[in-house]
């Protein structure tokens, strides 16, 4: 048995040095890559960051409603400004890491675990729409019901989602978005510009549930057939909630008084009831419904 142990103690560091040397032999060649493409990689202040990243950054809020603010300050404190080497050699902004179905290069750093796995992009503004896509899930449904100018809701669920496990990060966020007044590239959308993009977006959420586990499970290097289970229940359709919202009457209920933050997506799912249906019960001609309408929604 002390043979046995003794043995093992022997081994493991070389194993781990091996590894150790692979994944560095592997960054060096993504810098090297990297270097030849861009042979100046910028170093950047925050404020020449913002001013290169913001266009894509709008372009992803009136896309899918994540203020560009909050997506510019996650960006800003994620990569340190863009100067992390995770964001110069990998243009991943987000600390993005693999997943088993992705089939990209890979960047090693250490962070949850020693030599994690992070995606390499081929330009930054890959990590931007990455990103986007890694929100459009179940457990941050609920943020994409709000407006996409409410950064400060936003920042705080956020952190309620589990995105970030600081306790400041909320602060961190909106002390960034208020000092570099980022707010000024969010941008208000009518009623029913908003309807618009919350069917699209929880349509494409429900899409992907089935998938979750596989799309945003980490794993040591891609791609891989090893999913980490998760205790979470990604089976069940969104049910989506505004933060600061009242949650509605019961089914039985057959009158229902319309409250800030409903539409008739979140309406129609909340009663089992398609949108054509809330219409016709209560004549309806267009889109939108006001705080204080009284809706009837069981047939």
């Amino acid at each position: 048995m002390n043979k046995r142990i003794l043995l093992l103690a022997l081994i493991l560091p070389m194993f781990f040095a091996c590894k150790t040397k692979k994944y560095s032999r592997n960054n060096k060649e993504i810098e090297k890559a990297a270097n030849k493409a861009n042979p100046n990689i910028p170093s950047y202040t925050t404020l020449n960051y913002i001013e290169t990243f913001k266009a894509v950054a709008i372009e992803e809020m009136n896309t899918y409603g994540i203020p560009a603010s909050i997506t510019l300050a996650q960006g800003i404190i994620e990569s340190g400004s863009g100067n992390s080497s995770l964001a110069k050699y990998a243009n991943n902004h987000f600390g993005i890491k693999c997943t088993s179905e992705w089939k990209g290069k890979a960047y090693y750093k250490d962070d949850d675990n020693t030599n994690d796995c992070f995606r390499v992009y081929k330009d930054a503004r890959e990590s931007y729409k990455d990103h986007s896509e890694f929100l459009k899930r179940k457990r941050y449904s609920f943020l994409f019901e709000l407006d996409k100018n409410d950064y400060k809701n936003w920042a705080n669920g956020l952190k309620q989602a589990g995105y970030a496990t600081n306790p400041r990060y909320p602060a961190m966020l909106i002390s960034m978005i208020e000092k570099y007044q980022l707010y000024q590239y969010d941008q208000s959308e009518s009623e029913k510009e908003k309807l618009k993009r919350e069917d699209k977006i929880f349509t494409e959420i429900n899409a992907n549930i089935p998938q979750e586990k596989k799309k945003f499970t980490p794993v040591a290097t891609p791609p891989s057939k090893q999913v980490i289970t998760t205790p979470a229940d990604t089976s069940a359709p969104v049910k989506t909630a505004v933060i600061g919202t009242v949650m509605p009457a019961t089914l039985a209920e057959k009158v229902y008084t319309v409250q800030k933050g409903d539409t008739l997506y979140n309406l129609s799912k909340r009663f089992n009831i398609s949108i054509e249906d809330i219409k016709t019960l209560n004549s309806l001609t267009e889109e939108g419904i006001k705080i204080g309408q009284k809706l009837v929604l069981v047939k």
